[in-house]
């Protein structure tokens, strides 16, 4: 039985009149996509899951599809008849009101089923999608539930990728995703600049045309006081000044859950990094490289990030101040997504005219962790139904990221865009940009 749809999901005045030929065409390269980004991998690469936080590339390309056939064929397709029955306990993510689900710790164990029946799955679903996107049955709601697959299987997109480079990192061969493309030598980067920003008043939020997802409005006044954010990411030249001055050794520097974090685990650097005959070398999709001193830092925790912060005697920026930074002329284009794929972090163009003028590197190369915990915004209301329990239930105990990352999709980002990790957590391309106050 289908969930039933949020009965006050209602599309914006400037989304109603959606036009269907561009959704439909966006829906097909999305789904498109995420073939593509899985066919470098085995049937036994797709099946692996390295820790609870990940899951099996099979399992994301099966999870994406669950969710156009729960929420938009079975909701709103007349006659659609599930593909078995048995699918959606397996690929069930978090809905609960959509029904029982394996357990997300063992999506590993899903051997069966099989990575021929996921495929021939994503290839019934996507020919009822192309039969109901031509029909008269598109409404207004239905078009905005593709809508929202189409987001959500980018985000699916984005993870397949972290995933699998976490999976590869604890294998003894340490495989690459893909062949290195190099990269051309990057020059020295220059030495931060802080922006100063005015206080006062400022609107934050989502508002007028294009999609968003509900946790980003409505949209808001905030009160700011004065304050300064840096012109760049902190790079890996940064952190491994960062890492001399004791860094990982000093507790002073750390909030004391980060430090217990640290020391149970053992951090001494990045998660992916290893010191080889005195130098670093870290692990990305193209394998085992060395550490390029010029590119930002990646693959860190909110601890780390805070104690970086205050060694550099300044602070995380808070995720009204990054918003406020990133609505500045220039600072919202989109940067080194997936759609460069680049596939890592580059560094800083120094040459640009505004380098120091406007904050670079705010849609691309890395998710940049804010000292701001992930709460509803004044007047926001989760969804009724299935769809409701897409944000809402997650704010609690978790930190905002902002920005994007070189595996973010293509279009994904946005200045009001926010993605939320419990403190602890570094396998997504996650760094900073510092801020102080004035």
């Amino acid at each position: 039985m289908a969930p039933s749809p949020p009965t006050n999901l209602r599309p914006r005045d400037a989304q109603a009149n959606v036009n269907l030929d561009d959704l439909t065409r966006r829906l097909v390269e999305t789904r498109a996509l995420s073939m593509e980004l899985a066919s470098p991998l085995s049937s036994e690469d797709m099946v692996v899951q390295s820790m609870e936080d990940a899951s099996p590339t099979k399992w994301h390309l099966a999870h994406v599809t669950w969710f156009f056939e729960t929420f938009v064929l079975q909701a709103h397709a007349p006659g659609y008849q599930l593909f078995d029955e048995r699918f959606p306990f397996c690929f069930n993510s978090y809905y609960v009101q959509a029904g029982p689900r394996h357990p997300r710790p063992a999506r590993g164990l899903l051997t069966r089923p099989s990575l021929d029946a996921v495929m021939a799955y994503r290839a019934h679903v996507d020919e009822a999608l192309d039969r109901f996107m031509g029909s008269s049955a598109v409404n207004a709601e239905a078009a905005m539930l593709v809508e929202l697959g189409i987001n959500h299987e980018q985000q699916h997109q984005e993870l397949l990728l972290t995933d699998i480079l976490h999976a590869f990192s604890l294998g003894p061969l340490k495989p690459a995703y893909r062949e290195p493309r190099g990269l051309a030598a990057q020059p020295i980067t220059p030495d931060v600049t802080m922006i100063d920003l005015d206080g006062g008043l400022h609107r934050i939020g989502h508002e007028g045309a294009g999609f968003a997802y509900d946790n980003e409005g409505p949209a808001h006044r905030c009160q700011l006081e004065p304050f300064a954010i840096a012109n760049r990411l902190v790079t890996n030249r940064d952190w491994l000044a960062f890492m001399a001055d004791g860094g990982y050794t000093t507790p002073t520097l750390w909030l004391s859950d980060g430090w217990a974090c640290a020391q149970t685990n053992g951090w001494q650097a990045p998660l992916y990094w290893e010191l080889r005959e005195e130098r670093w070398w870290h692990m990305t999709l193209e394998g085992l490289v060395p550490v390029d001193p010029a590119t930002p830092v990646t693959h860190i925790s909110y601890y780390e990030a805070d104690a970086y912060a205050r060694w550099a005697g300044k602070r995380l920026p808070r995720e009204q101040e990054w918003e406020v930074a990133a609505r500045l002329p220039g600072a919202s284009d989109e940067g080194n997504t997936l759609a460069t794929r680049a596939l890592r972090p580059v560094a800083f163009d120094a040459a640009r005219a505004d380098a120091t003028t406007v904050p670079q590197q705010m849609l691309g190369d890395v998710w940049e962790w804010t000292q701001s915990a992930y709460l509803p915004y004044p007047g926001y209301k989760a969804a009724l139904g299935a769809v409701g329990e897409y944000n809402g239930k997650f704010m609690c105990n978790q930190m905002v990221m902002r920005g994007a990352s070189c595996a973010t999709a293509p279009g994904h980002a946005r200045a009001s865009y926010r993605t939320f990790f419990y403190p602890h957590q570094r396998w997504q391309f996650m760094g900073l940009r510092l801020a102080e106050d004035r």
